[in-house]
This record gives structure tokens, sequence and C-alpha cells, in this order.
């Protein structure tokens, strides 16, 4: 923290995925980020209301402001994936427009207000097409997660994308392969950054050290949604020839219900966890599976912050081989990968890390120091550059 008699310049956030509290199961990564560069800026996060949110807040130095876009009774594309809460219910097209429109005017009157000097515009649609309309020159540092870049194919929105993206000062990146797509859509090699979201260590350590892993305990960790394979895991659990001591599923979405009724009675769902109880369900686990799929309209992860928790906690992973994924998981070095969408496959790895524990644990091991690398504070060290050089241009 630097004194208070230096005046920290101002970076303003955007974000449509962010928690109503600290720890309340929603996504965190934007929070943790936001917060690790409040030691150099005074930062102010602009996202929509969302269930059990307040309009204005503080957590920790950051200060969080609110818009709402719909009447409350009704207002809840925000609540969760944006994308896949419109696949769930069309009628939630309406709030389309008014959740633009209400961004548009958050954005302006925080500009007025707290007078930033660089913004940090996380996903390209739909903050970073807001930002570059609204912001007028302020330096902008856009951040894609993968389903904004993934996905939203349709021309004119692809045309919106190439105007955000050669826009910005810089464009960060989960993977390589999404720094390829970013080319495509004219960002010049200098403005594109491959930088993970980081993880959290603090609550995986302490959860590492209060509690004991279990042998066969097999754990899943994401949003229930097309792209992140669930289905794919229950295919696999179908035929594998060691059956997990137990098999944890921590996530919600449109496809749970679905998902709850086919699965046996060794698959627990526990939805959403916060940050504590999360890192509790990687320390007991001995295997976390993302069997991550590319889904219908195109979307796919890019490197999920979950994976990488799991890897921090010691846990032995199998991944889908996917962009993204295989840029930190090296086959039989730090993980196994299978193909993607391949059941037999992923329960011919569940079976053989059942039957090794000791292949599990060295894997798990090599898991965590890969994971070492990804914090969220070498991460905001990236971002400080970034931000840095910005402001600068």
């Amino acid at each position: 923290m630097q004194p208070d008699s230096v005046v920290r310049p101002t970076l303003l956030v955007a974000a449509s995925t962010f928690p109503a509290e600290p720890g309340d199961g929603t996504p965190g990564f934007v929070l943790d980020l936001a917060l690790a560069l409040a030691d150099e800026y005074r930062v102010v996060v602009v996202a929509p209301m969302t269930r059990g949110a307040r309009k204005h807040q503080r957590i920790g130095d950051v200060e969080v402001r609110r818009y709402g876009y719909f009447p409350s009774r009704w207002q809840d594309l925000a609540d969760g994936a944006i994308v896949d809460n419109l696949r769930a219910k069309r009628s939630r097209w309406l709030q389309v427009p008014f959740f633009f429109t209400s961004m548009a005017a958050a954005l302006r009157r925080e500009q007025r207000r707290s007078r930033p000097d660089v913004a940090l515009l996380h996903w390209i649609i739909p903050q970073g097409a807001v930002g570059r309309l609204v912001l007028g020159d302020l330096p902008r540092v856009v951040t894609t997660l993968g389903g904004d870049l993934y996905a939203l194919r349709h021309p004119v929105l692809q045309a919106v994308k190439r105007a955000v993206v050669r826009s910005a000062s810089s464009v960060t990146c989960m993977s390589t392969d999404m720094a390829r797509e970013l080319a495509l859509l004219g960002a010049r090699p200098d403005q594109v950054h491959v930088v993970p979201m980081g993880v959290d260590l603090d609550p995986i350590s302490r959860a590492v050290a209060a509690e004991t892993r279990v042998a066969g305990r097999v754990l899943f960790v994401g949003r229930l949604v097309e792209k992140k394979g669930a289905v794919v895991l229950l295919d696999a659990l179908e035929r594998t020839d060691h059956a997990p001591s137990e098999v944890v599923v921590v996530g919600d979405g449109p496809l749970r219900a679905d998902l709850e009724r086919r699965a046996g009675d060794g698959v627990v769902f526990l939805g959403a966890r916060g940050k504590e109880a999360l890192a509790a369900e990687y320390a007991r686990a001995s295997i976390a599976l993302y069997p991550s799929v590319p889904a219908a309209n195109g979307d796919r992860d890019g490197l999920p912050v979950a994976l990488l928790e799991a890897m921090s906690a010691g846990c032995a992973v199998i991944a889908s081989a996917v962009p993204g994924i295989v840029d930190v998981v090296e086959h039989e070095v730090n993980g196994l990968l299978v193909p993607p969408g391949d059941a037999s496959a992923l329960a011919s790895a569940l079976d053989r890390l059942l039957a090794d524990p000791e292949l599990a644990e060295r894997l798990g091991q090599a898991a965590a120091r890969t994971a070492a690398a990804h914090t969220v504070d070498s991460v905001a060290d990236r971002y400080r550059v970034l931000l840095s050089e910005a402001r600068r241009s």
C-alpha cells in the first residue's frame, strides 16, 4: 500500500461478471486482480447489478459501483454467464438493449466522477465495445476470456471486435491460440499479450494445510454449460473399470437439472461454492477433471481459472487437449490430456489414476509447481506494466 500522501492514478475497471460479495461463488478473478492492483492504483469497478448485490460498496481498497438495467423483478441477464443466460431463456433478449444503454451511462458517469487515468475492460463484448464508444481517448487495456472471442461470430459482431481490438492500447488473452484469433481480428503483435487470470493462493494453501486428501475422490469444477463438458464426464463414469470413492460436481448453470437426472448415486452436486469452501474441495480431491469441449455456438474455454486452482492444490488433473489448456498441462508430466469429447479416453485416463495413486501424487506435485507461476500477484505484475505503458501512449 502506498502512503496516503501519495496520489495514486485512477484505474477504471469494467466487467459483467463480478461477485456480489467476496467468495460468494461467483468467479472472482476480476475482483482478485483489482485488489492486487489497488496497491498502485485507486481502483473503481463498474459492474451490473446482480442478485444480492449492493449498488455501492468498498471491498478492501476497491470501490465498486453497480448499475441497474431492468426492473429488478426480471433483472437477471448478468446473473452468471450472459451468453448462456440468453440461450437458456430467450425472453432475456429484451434486457440486452437496456443492459448496453445502462452500461454506457454508468461508464460515462464514472468517467466524469472519478476522472480515471486508464481503463481495464474485461471482455471485448460488451465492455470493450461500450468503452470504445463512450470513454473517448482514455487509454484502454482490453481482456478477452474466451467466449467473447470464440463465439459471437456474426459479421457485424466480428466488425465490432475488430474495432475494439485495434483501438486498444493492448489486449490480453488466456492462451496462444487466442492470440492467433486476435491477430485474425487485426491486432498487432505488439498489442497482444498472453496473460491468464491468476489464482488466489491464500485460501488454497490454508485448505491444503487443514484438509486430508481422499484417495479416489474425483472433482469437477465449472459452470454447468456445454463447453465445460460435464456431459462427457457422466458418459465417462459409465465406462470406468475402477469406481471413484466419490465424484463431486461444484458449479451451477442451465444444464444442472438434466445432469442430476442422469447422474448415478455416486455423483454429488454441490452447486456453486464460495472461495473457502471451494478451496476445501480442491484439498480433499485426489483427481480433478476438466473435459472441456467446443460448444455448438463456437464458444470454448480459454484457460479455466478452476484448472489452475486445482493444480495449485496439488490435484492430479485430467483435461481435454484443447487450446489454452495445452499451454499449461503437459501430458504425463503435470497431468493427463485426452481428446475433447472422447468419453472412452477420459474413462481410461481416470482408471489409470485410480489404479495408480503414486502416479496421481507425482502428477499433482508437478501440477502445483506449474501453477505457482500463475498466482494473482504474478499476473498483477504483468498488468501493471501494460497499464503503465497504456498511460504513456
